[in-house]
């Protein structure tokens, strides 16, 4: 590659990584490892599952196969380098290195997304031309994979080609843990504004067109559901779900990311943490826990790993392995790897897996929970469908809207109150996701039946999303007290170095929030009656149907949501309440403004926190009028949020007017050369 290196003065560049912080290093080093650990062995297993398993014949399969190996790929090429960089102050990487990392990682995210909607066609055919499926797939499979790979081999090549040929003199310091794009476009020697033009539309475009066209053929897939029996359907919407799951997972950070302008924002390598690290990391756990059929083919392999080691144990048994050991048989020399610290370090981690398995599985006769609604009046329920589908569509939309805003405006975005709301938004588009969609298909039907692990799925992300949200909330609240209460020292104190540190504990808290809740809820047992008299999974209406004791269980709910939420939202009320008592020395124009936006702030914080310290704040047992006051926090709060913050604010209103006039500008420009 040395001749397609142009001359210029850097031959190395140094990645500044997640934290300058050592002590923090520490802590992700053993984060990450394990992370990459547990996400190598999962798709492998996966992969090794399907192939060793002659019943997955399905092209379905065969595809999943490709995705597990591809996400095994991946992520093993950027998170070993960034784990090993934990260990070192300083993090260099060559040129080199660093065209060689970006061309593959954008080839296998590139086969990722392809595969994708390889994917999002087979299930389509499967469900919406039965019949058909076998002779429609069975000749089409290698060539679509084939296909997958073309493609993403030619983003790539184009990718890179632009790339190597951009001199570069210096600085040649990236924020970042990782190769990417628009980092290595700021610190070129020359204007890279269409060269940013080319990226966005070759990464940020794409990934924004293909996203809409797997929701639409989604959406064309459950429309089509409406003819199929109910094992049908709730097969269907498993599949449907696992894989729609996915695509959200891995294209909307991507999205966020490349359809930004030329330049690179501190919240740039969050978001990267989700489709670089943990998104492989998810599609191994998604596929496994609402797949029964993988799950029972990983436990048959585990299981036929285990006998046969035990029968060998028995025939040969206890000895000590040398380099002289006599093997007869291919069977005798596994065996005799198994002996091995590191063959018993592969035992000991299939076993863990296969504990993890039975724990999901939880012991239980309940495979499937029955979701009540809102309602159970036909008339009632096509209201509900038109009414949130409106909502959810305009949440997504106002909140997308505001994150887009705040990322092409740099005067706004150089504020810490803007970052901060633009996560907010994000965050708020997140949440909604979660939950409405769901309701709103389940609106159609007279029967709503959600699995166990879409219900533990599904408890999950709701509230890591809130659990990070009510952080976000409180660093919000520190980032107004400071600009107002000791506004000469702002700019030294939130600087981006603290608030990609407080945005780091928002999604660290959230995540220890929900595992802990989640990790209890596994444990029980659930024999029957599985009808939950809500329109999503929640604790409480779990708590009411498990078949155990769960007064302890109700109390550390209480302590881990409730009382958190109380002392959270006393703490705002009363940092509110100092920094209105400090505008007494402000000027009539300065008290204006920072009541506006404080006002805002207020707004949302008693919009969400005290729905949940009504539902949470209390022991079991759950009430009926309960999913109505739910509404308040997980569907109106998050459609609500843009609407305060848009019109309670003229900065953000201005800067979306001056989006839409750009928008305007350029659509014009492109009619004229048209015509």
């Amino acid at each position: 590659m040395d001749h397609l290196m142009p001359p210029n003065n850097v031959t190395e560049f140094i990645l500044l990584g997640l934290t300058q912080n050592p002590r923090l290093q520490k802590g992700l080093f053993i984060v990450f490892l394990f992370i990459f650990l547990s996400t190598a062995l999962a798709n492998l297993l996966i992969v090794m599952t399907i192939f060793l398993s002659p019943t997955f014949l399905a092209p379905m399969y065969f595809f999943l196969t490709y995705l597990s190996f591809i996400d095994a790929f991946y992520t093993s090429v950027t998170t070993p380098k960034m784990i090993i960089d934990l260990l070192y102050q300083r993090r260099t990487i060559s040129l080199g290195s660093y065209l060689t990392q970006l061309f593959v990682e954008h080839f296998l995210g590139g086969s990722e997304i392809t595969l994708l909607i390889v994917m999002a066609y087979d299930r389509y055919v499967a469900i919406c031309k039965p019949l058909h499926y076998m002779a429609i797939m069975q000749g089409l499979c290698c060539l679509l994979v084939v296909v997958a790979w073309m493609g993403s081999l030619l983003h790539a090549t184009v990718q890179i080609l632009f790339i190597v040929n951009l001199p570069f003199c210096g600085p040649n310091g990236i924020d970042h843990f990782m190769c990417d794009l628009f980092p290595l476009l700021k610190l070129a020697c020359s204007d890279t504004y269409r060269l940013g033009i080319v990226v966005a539309a070759n990464s940020g475009a794409m990934c924004l067109l293909i996203f809409s066209m797997l929701l639409i053929s989604y959406i064309v897939v459950l429309s089509s559901l409406k003819s199929h029996g109910a094992e049908g359907r709730r097969k269907a919407l498993s599949t449907c779900g696992s894989h729609l799951t996915v695509v959200v997972l891995f294209l909307v950070p991507c999205i966020f990311t490349y359809m930004c302008p030329v330049v690179t924002y501190p919240v740039d390598k969050l978001v990267t943490v989700f489709f670089a690290i943990l998104t492989p990391m998810f599609n191994p756990i998604i596929y496994m826990v609402r797949n029964t059929e993988v799950k029972n083919a990983t436990r048959r392999l585990l299981k036929r790993r285990e006998k046969h080691e035990q029968n060998k144990l028995l025939v040969v048994g206890v000895c000590e392995l040398s380099t002289d050991i006599k093997v007869s048989t291919e069977d005798e020399k596994r065996w005799a790897y198994g002996t091995t610290v590191y063959g018993r370090l592969y035992m000991l981690t299939v076993a863990a897996f296969n504990f993890s398995l039975e724990i999901m599985q939880n012991q239980s006769f309940v495979t499937e929970f029955v979701l009540l609604g809102l309602s159970q009046n036909p008339n009632v329920q096509k209201i509900v469908f038109v009414v949130f589908l409106f909502g959810y569509l305009a949440t997504v939309g106002g909140n997308l809207l505001i994150v887009v805003t705040i990322s092409s405006s740099p005067a706004l975005l150089g504020s810490p109150m803007y970052f901060f709301l633009a996560s907010l938004s994000f965050l708020d588009a997140c949440f909604s996701s979660v939950i409405a969609p769901k309701m709103i298909v389940d609106s159609l039907y007279e029967r709503k039946t959600i699995s166990f692990a879409g219900c533990m799925t599904q408890l999950f992300a709701e509230h890591f999303f809130a659990g990070v949200e009510v952080i976000v909330l409180t660093a919000m609240a520190y980032d107004r007290y400071v600009a107002i209460c000791k506004p000469l020292y702002y700019a030294s104190i939130m600087n981006w170095r603290l608030c990609g540190i407080l945005m780091g504990v928002a999604w660290t808290g959230g995540f220890l929030h929900s595992v802990i809740q989640i990790l209890f809820t596994f444990q029980l047992p659930f024999c029957g009656p599985n009808v939950i008299d809500h329109f999503m999974c929640d604790l409480y209406p779990l708590l009411e149907l498990a078949c155990t004791d769960t007064q302890i269980l109700g109390l550390v709910v209480v302590a881990n949501s409730g009382f958190i939420c109380i002392t959270i939202f006393f703490l705002l009320l009363v940092s509110y309440g100092i920094i209105l008592l400090s505008l007494r020395t402000h000027s009539a124009e300065g008290q204006r403004k920072a009541l506006s936006t404080c006002g805002s702030h207020i707004a949302v914080v008693v919009l969400f926190f005290v729905p949940c310290i009504f539902v949470y704040a209390r022991p079991p047992p759950a009430f009926s009028f309960d999913k109505m006051v739910a509404i308040f926090y997980t569907i109106l709060t998050p459609l609500l949020n843009p609407l305060i913050y848009t019109f309670r604010n003229k900065e953000v209103k201005n800067a979306m007017k001056k989006v839409w006039n750009r928008i305007m500008v350029v659509c014009n420009e492109r009619l004229n050369i048209k015509l």
